[in-house]
């Protein structure tokens, strides 16, 4: 079995299984512990930071946008409230997708505008304005993400964003003595990635970086990369 199989595996029944309750909370409004409620407030600060910039290029309501990894629909669903045209959003675990399409009924009922479907993210297939893969690539070491990033580049015409915990001495050091990502019952692997490896990637398949923001809280690190299509 290859490592890219087998990660896909790990992940698919993490979020399947214990995994899915523990980040439902954590990308919920529910009780938390100090750990888990630092996570929550680094990654809606990245969600932030990508809906910003969409919204200040003022043509949403013309964009369609395919969010990989959507996850319970963090960062789908506030697309949507900000009026993007359209939105296809995957998961590779059915049960986040089953959860962020009861957040989206609720909210906005049964409308066309915005999908939710079960899929890995080298399975994605359209075409888009916008594509963006936030908080996925940590489940996978830099020779499988780059494949992922590469379709995903395939399935994007102008932009595509992304975020990733980069690879540095301090964080390395942090992650070895377990801070960077607790929980003694964690069942994923947790991957850092050079930031000029990344960058390698998206210029290899003909995109140039547009923008970046670091998001660092005690416990969450990320780094976003917003990478635009070269004509």
């Amino acid at each position: 079995m290859t490592s890219s199989l087998n990660d896909k595996t790990i992940v698919k029944d993490y979020f399947n299984a214990k995994g899915f309750d523990r980040w439902r909370r954590i990308y919920g409004d529910g009780d938390v512990n100090k750990v888990q409620a630092d996570i929550r407030v680094g990654h809606q600060q990245t969600i932030d930071k990508v809906v910003a910039w969409l919204k200040a290029d003022q043509n949403l309501n013309l964009r369609s946008i395919c969010d990989a990894g959507c996850g319970v629909g963090s960062l789908s669903i506030p697309l949507k409230e900000a009026g993007a045209r359209s939105i296809y959003a995957s998961d590779i675990s059915e049960k986040m997708v089953g959860e962020a399409q009861a957040r989206a009924n609720k909210l906005f009922g049964n409308t066309p505008d915005l999908k939710f479907e079960t899929r890995d993210l080298e399975s994605i297939s359209g075409k888009y304005n916008t594509v963006i893969c936030l908080d996925v690539l940590i489940h996978y070491p830099t020779e499988d993400a780059a494949k992922m990033i590469a379709h995903l580049a395939s399935l994007s015409e102008d932009r595509l964003i992304l975020s990733f915990a980069p690879k540095t001495f301090w964080l390395t050091i942090l992650k070895k003595i377990g801070e960077f990502f607790p929980g003694p019952s964690k069942t994923t692997r947790a991957y850092q990635h050079k930031e000029l490896d990344i960058r390698q990637i998206l210029i290899d398949n003909g995109f140039a970086i547009a923008r970046t923001e670091m998001t660092s809280t005690r416990f969450y690190y990320s780094r976003l990369l917003e990478a635009v299509r070269l004509r």
